[in-house]
């Protein structure tokens, strides 16, 4: 079976070397088993004949008899257009062609039946359809009726004469051969618990379906068969990890007593304490912990962070912290080390910027196991940076390095791999954490520390900008200070940046007696912190800023944010920057600006925005709105390729195959039994990815 679907595809009749190679560069079909999979992502209703009078705007497409009685040519230069009168005896409409006029004018004549198809659009009183597909009436196409399968091609294809319908041509040629080579991959069981179709009719009714019915039981079929061997992948993984990598045994809980009795600033959260519980079971237990701790911004992953830290370093282990960016790096440097100092703890900062001499030194006390926590940037994972024995490994926003650069770290005890503890503010939709980290433990700290008040979201359009201005001067006469945040998007950052300096000016005149900071990117670092600091000592009211503070600045004073052309943000970028805000006792503030003219996506993240202040909700619209794709930097995984199913629209089919695997690798976690032979086969041949994420996180 594999070998007939590794065949190159420009062994498949009609394809040859040119067109073989436009397919594998346009749309990566290198095989027959590349195009088999290349499913159609609509199907056109070609199950009936309409008749002009039954015709409706409101209809996607119509398919209708008739013939065209004349043609004649309307307009001049760019609007030139040909308009061909259509008639099926029950009224009349007009097919017109702005492009091809020529060639439509040789093709189609007058007086001979045509089959037409396309979309209607009403003018007046008449119908139209511009560029209707046509073609003259056979014997063979005029009771033809069926589901018309469209496939996704690239404008290049399109220019080389490869269509949908070429690709259609393609697929109903390889089906010919194809069938007897296809096997089935899921058990008898599981087939008849969910009513699935076999694997061979599922492909042959997902490219050439008989009926609506067929069609929707195919797509059922192949959609839990993909996730169900996603889903048996990541599992199957988290398995063998827990037999194959045992972990230092880190139970020793003195410290964490003492830092308890007299140390721990604030009563910790029902949510803080459930998530350190399910932190030391894994820490304890002897096998190495690979666990992703959800939290939204706020919620008090820090303090979270410390007391897993200080439970390594009572069992005798070093530990390690690693942020994205220095600002946050030195952001958890100062969080944590007064509670280090309490508990005289050795730590230390490194980063891009930290001195060669001071590099020597804790060079030095790393090896030797005098320093206990390391905080710092990509700087950690650079070769002279050896541990004694780093027993736990704290990875913050985990999401903006890639693969390799965490892989690393966790080499950095060459005797037994370190515990993982992956932190991220960014909400994961619970689909995408059980596709993308399934392999994972998760935990989740879903409460905010008790005092704190929920930010109140506002949207005002820029017509509104004297009232708020006036809303912002009053909070400055309270004490408070103001964040002003414009979007610098890379591709047109010299607009962007006029944009800033323009918003600045106009925020100096609307308050020329309040001490304004601006920070942006293109600023030197040194720049930047000087005027964070004197924003955080409270020097300036007014920071107006780019997304550099998106993660980074804590400022409790700080209890407004105005975020400029909201619209040009995406729903976690928006929670990620509101949740600078509220970090004190009083009310805190975030105002949405935006222009009047919305489009419907960017309406709903303004209303999402101001209904809730929960980060999964947010995640699961920006999930609906923007897709897997775009989020968490998923393309990562290599897990996320799905063909045919959708994780926003198939949540029951991808609880049900999480579900499936979970109980196949309960009873059989080596699939050895007969009836597991075929998944064991489909897992051998499944292309994994070429590392694998539950090893590294």
């Amino acid at each position: 079976m594999a070998a007939f679907f590794d065949t190159p595809i420009e062994y498949l009749k009609g394809v040859g070397p040119q067109r073989a190679a436009m397919l594998q560069k346009e749309l990566q079909i290198f095989t027959f088993g590349d195009l088999i999979q290349h499913y159609p992502f609509r199907y056109e209703d070609r199950t009936r004949f309409y008749t002009i009078a039954e015709t409706d705007e409101a209809m996607p497409h119509v398919q209708i008899k008739g013939r065209l009685t004349q043609f004649r040519t309307e307009g001049s230069g760019h609007k030139k257009r040909l308009v061909g009168a259509f008639t099926d005896g029950t009224g009349t409409m007009e097919l017109v062609w702005f492009q091809g006029m020529q060639w439509v004018l040789d093709k189609i004549k007058p007086g001979v039946d045509y089959i037409v198809f396309g979309k209607p659009a009403r003018y007046g009183r008449s119908f139209s359809i511009a560029h209707p597909e046509i073609e003259p009436i056979t014997g063979r196409n005029e009771d033809a009726r069926f589901l018309q399968p469209v496939y996704s091609i690239s404008e290049k294809l399109r220019s080389r004469y490869v269509d949908s319908k070429q690709i259609f041509r393609l697929q109903q040629e390889l089906l010919t051969h194809a069938s007897a080579h296809i096997r089935e991959n899921l058990p008898d069981s599981l087939l008849k618990k969910y009513r699935l179709m076999a694997k061979t009719d599922a492909m042959r009714q997902i490219h050439i379906p008989d009926s609506h019915e067929q069609l929707a039981e195919a797509q059922r079929r192949l959609k839990f068969e993909e996730l169900f061997f996603v889903q048996l992948q990541l599992l199957r993984m988290k398995v063998v990890r827990h037999e194959k990598f045992k972990g230092l045994v880190l139970s020793d809980t003195s410290m964490l007593t003492d830092f308890y009795k007299n140390h721990l600033p604030f009563t910790l959260t029902d949510a803080q304490k459930r998530v350190i519980r399910e932190i030391y079971q894994d820490l304890k237990s002897g096998i190495q912990m690979n666990r992703l701790l959800q939290g939204d911004v706020g919620s008090g992953k820090t303090i979270v962070a410390f007391i897993c830290l200080l439970q390594a370093i009572s069992s005798g282990a070093q530990t390690a912290l690693m942020a994205p960016t220095e600002i946050l790096a030195q952001q958890h440097y100062q969080n944590l080390k007064r509670h280090a100092e309490k508990m005289q703890l050795p730590i230390a900062l490194l980063t891009g910027s930290t001195k060669k001499a001071e590099r020597k030194v804790i060079h030095q006390y790393l090896r030797d196991g005098t320093l206990k926590i390391l905080i710092g940037t990509h700087a950690l994972l650079e070769e002279e940076v050896q541990f004694k024995s780093l027993g736990l490994a704290i990875i913050d926003e985990q999401h903006r390095f890639g693969v390799g650069q965490r892989s690393r770290l966790w080499q950095k005890n060459a005797r037994v791999y370190p515990h993982v503890l992956v932190m991220t503010a960014t909400p994961i939709p619970r689909t995408l954490a059980m596709t993308l980290y399934g392999d994972l433990d998760i935990s989740v700290i879903d409460e905010l520390p008790k005092g704190r008040k929920p930010i109140k979201t506002l949207h005002r359009y820029d017509s509104h900008r004297l009232q708020v201005n006036g809303f912002l001067r009053q909070q400055i006469e309270a004490g408070r200070q103001v964040y002003v945040v414009y979007p610098l998007i890379e591709e047109s950052s010299k607009l962007d940046l006029k944009h800033l300096m323009d918003g600045y000016e106009s925020i100096s005149r609307a308050f020329p007696d309040v001490a304004i900071s601006i920070v942006h990117g293109k600023m030197k670092p040194e720049a930047k912190d000087f005027e964070m600091a004197r924003f955080k000592k409270g020097e300036t009211k007014i920071m107006v800023a780019t997304t550099v503070i998106e993660v980074g600045v804590d400022v409790p004073n700080a209890s407004v944010m105005v975020i400029e052309n909201a619209e040009r943000f995406g729903l976690s970028q928006l929670h990620q920057l509101r949740g600078r805000v509220g970090r004190g006792a009083e009310q805190s503030y975030c105002i949405l600006m935006t222009g009047f003219k919305l489009g419907a996506d960017s309406r709903e993240r303004m209303d999402t925005m101001v209904r809730t202040n929960n980060g999964f909700e947010i995640a699961e619209t920006d999930l609906k709105l923007r897709g897997p794709g775009d989020l968490m930097g998923t393309q990562q995984s290599g897990l996320l390729d799905l063909h045919i199913a959708d994780l926003v629209k198939d949540q029951q089919i991808l609880q049900a195959a999480r579900e499936e695997a979970t109980i196949v690798l309960s009873s059989d976690p080596e699939l050895r039994l007969p009836e597991h032979s075929m998944l064991r086969t489909q897992m051998q041949t499944r292309k994994g990815s070429k590392v694998s994420w539950s090893q590294i996180s």
